[in-house]
């Protein structure tokens, strides 16, 4: 995480699901009037009624802290004992889906490697297990997400401060490879693209963002978002950019990008060196992963702008438990955004840390007073812990 990076109160909409269901059809969204309800019922530590489904929508949220409060709302499934002092150590194993969506062009690119030491090789000094995973959604062209696909991990690796300060490594990678893509006389400098990557030690887990790619986790059912999208609507962003002399216009950067954070676009940013309204640094977010931790999904903005956050965890949770295989659920999560109308290439990963399917969680009916579907139960948990 960025020092200093502030985060403006989550706010939450409840939408339909777009469809998906297994066994019921589509899902509606709720009426307003629900929605004020919902609202008054969580602040009374009540769970709201008459509401079946509920997506958890956040534009600019907080992000969620690795010592995530359980929430007297019911129990909702087992729970670790021991959390992060646990001897849980994850199985990396992913899937993915890239389409072209409804855009004449493919500018999207990714990367999945479930087996760091055996990529790399074993001479390489790195801890085991390890994994790697990258979505990079270009824009203008497909050399910067191209560049930058081919090159980060490898910036990584050959930083001095890797394996011993990863953070400070993954920093100065994606500085090194902005300045390699300016560098690089073949290539339109003038393409850029945003840029989300996962890397994982054990149970420590790196999330580095520059965009408005997203990386959501999956615990027992819950959404816990490990980025924010760097968009022009972001509070801290539009500080940030009208400090360094840029503005905010029509809802752009410089009436351009409706990003804030991209690597390439050198046409936007001046010489190197110097400081850029438009920022190729990564925030980043370290999460130690426990039992409780089940998937990572990571997703260009062609997902997120069609589908929350939980709802997406809810729709791999359901279809992990039915197969069990990643890349059936990550190709299940682009069919939907589809389905959605997605305006938008669409690019998606989803990692699981374990070779079993999410265990079926039980919500005890003595402790829910109401109707309440499991997902309308994470997000009033949420809802609930944003205030705390």
């Amino acid at each position: 995480m960025a020092a200093g990076a502030e985060f403006s109160r989550p706010f939450a909409i409840l939408e339909g699901g777009g469809g998906y269901s297994k066994d019921n059809g589509s899902q509606r969204e709720s009426e307003n009037s629900e929605v004020t309800e919902a609202f008054k019922q969580a602040k009374a530590g009540k769970p709201p009624r008459n509401m079946m489904v509920m997506r958890h929508c956040m534009s600019s949220a907080r992000l969620v802290s690795a010592s995530d409060l359980e929430l007297d709302v019911g129990s909702v499934g087992p729970t670790s004992p021991l959390d992060g002092q646990s001897n849980f150590l994850p199985i990396f194993r992913s899937g993915s889906c890239s389409e072209i969506g409804p855009k004449p062009y493919m500018e999207d690119e990714h990367i999945c490697i479930d087996n760091l030491v055996e990529h790399i090789g074993s001479s390489a000094n790195i801890p085991s297990p390890g994994a790697f995973y990258g979505v990079f959604d270009g824009h203008g062209g497909t050399d910067a997400a191209s560049f930058v696909r081919k090159n980060i991990l490898k910036f990584i690796i050959e930083d001095p401060y890797f394996p011993t300060r990863t953070e400070m490594a993954i920093r100065s990678a994606f500085s090194r490879a902005d300045h390699a893509f300016a560098d690089a006389s073949s290539l339109d400098k003038s393409s850029g693209t945003t840029a989300i990557t996962a890397l994982i030690f054990g149970r420590n887990l790196v999330i580095a963002n520059v965009g408005d790619c997203r990386a959501v986790l999956g615990k027992r059912g819950r959404a816990i978002e490990l980025s924010r999208d760097h968009k022009p609507n972001c509070a801290t962003e539009r500080l940030r950019i009208e400090r360094l002399g840029g503005i905010i216009y029509d809802g752009y950067l410089n009436g351009q990008l409706s990003v804030t954070r991209a690597l390439g676009d050198w046409h936007m940013k001046g010489s190197k060196g110097s400081s850029h309204p438009l920022s190729a640094e990564p925030e980043l977010q370290e999460k130690m992963l426990t039992q409780e931790d089940e998937f990572l999904i990571l997703g260009c903005d062609g997902l997120w702008d069609v589908m929350s956050s939980q709802c997406a965890v809810t729709i791999v949770r359901k279809e992990l438990m039915l197969h069990n295989d990643p890349q059936r659920c990550s190709r299940e999560l682009v069919r939907e955004a589809l389905r959605r109308n997605t305006c938008d290439n669409l690019t998606v990963v989803v990692v699981c840390f374990s070779l079993d399917p999410p265990p079926r969680i039980e919500i005890p009916k003595t402790r829910v007073w109401r109707s309440i579907s499991l997902e309308g139960l994470n997000f009033l948990k949420g809802v609930l812990e944003s205030n705390v």
